[in-house]
């Protein structure tokens, strides 16, 4: 599905969608070859494990809160107003460790194959589940730490 010329209105995800990925409520704003956009809502403790995506660039822009971005051996932290640039193929994990609900404007470029990937991945609970079916739609998940 491609959307055209139009307005997504602030309620409502493109054809009524919103998927549930990772405990974040993911709601699709814009999408076409060349980029996909997405409000997220991300509730307090919790994350993205780190992972990369490496077929597209990734930002972020803060609406509301506070998410920390762990990428390039450093953490990033980030609040109202500001953009998290994450450039293809580089590692990174994204945390909401500020005790509120963070809210955010994400995009990729090009989409690929995001948009099918957070429609398999709507409700999945199993971790192991999870980055197999992102493997299979261009996102890869690093593994754990030795020590967690």
């Amino acid at each position: 599905m491609k959307d055209g010329m139009g307005i997504t209105a602030a309620a409502d995800g493109i054809d009524g969608v919103a998927w549930n990925v990772v405990g974040h409520t993911y709601t699709p704003k814009l999408l076409s070859d060349n980029a996909f956009i997405w409000h997220a809502v991300v509730p307090a403790d919790t994350f993205v494990p780190p992972h990369i995506h490496p077929t597209q660039d990734e930002w972020i822009i803060m609406l509301e809160g506070a998410l920390e971005v762990e990428m390039g051996g450093q953490t990033h932290k980030a609040g109202a107003g500001d953009t998290i640039r994450m450039p293809m193929g580089e590692a990174h994990g994204i945390f909401n460790r500020s005790g509120q609900t963070a809210t955010c404007v994400f995009g990729v470029a090009p989409s690929r194959k995001l948009f099918d990937l957070f429609g398999a991945l709507d409700g999945v609970t199993d971790p192991n589940e999870l980055v197999r079916l992102s493997a299979l739609h261009e996102v890869d998940f690093l593994p754990p730490p030795e020590n967690g």
